[in-house]
């Protein structure tokens, strides 16, 4: 895949000036931070182990720190911020649980039902008698 421009990870300032490949000391010239990061990589994937889909690359704990990583490849990342993503993943869950754009579709009852049935489930009620 030919890079066509790249953005900086961090301020999403255009990188233009930079020469590829980075080096470890790259640094992006709006915000001063490290290029030559995780978050910049083609592998970078936090859905996946260690962040990477690169299977035989060591680990970096801070992604967002210069690293010696042999593997990295420049690329651009739409989820800078994540907000997307996370937008997306709350509304997943919110369909897996049957709920309605943050409110419960349980009534006081079903509520009351559930809560019954999981002190049953451990064994509270006979406690409760006691």
């Amino acid at each position: 895949m030919a890079i066509t421009e790249l953005f900086c990870w961090k301020c999403s300032q255009s990188l233009e000036d930079v020469l590829l490949p980075f080096s470890r000391f790259s640094r992006c010239k709006s915000c001063k931070v490290d290029l030559h990061v995780c978050r910049m990589c083609e592998f970078f994937d936090p859905k996946v182990n260690n962040s990477c889909r690169e299977p035989i690359a060591e680990n970096v704990s801070d992604k967002k720190r210069a690293n010696f990583c042999g593997y990295f490849q420049a690329a651009n990342h739409s989820q800078r911020d994540g907000s997307t993503e996370v937008t997306s993943n709350k509304e997943s869950l919110e369909g897996l649980f049957g709920l309605d754009k943050g409110t419960s579709n349980l009534s006081t009852g079903d509520s009351d039902r559930s809560k019954q049935e999981l002190d049953a489930l451990f064994g509270l009620n006979d406690k409760k008698q006691d």
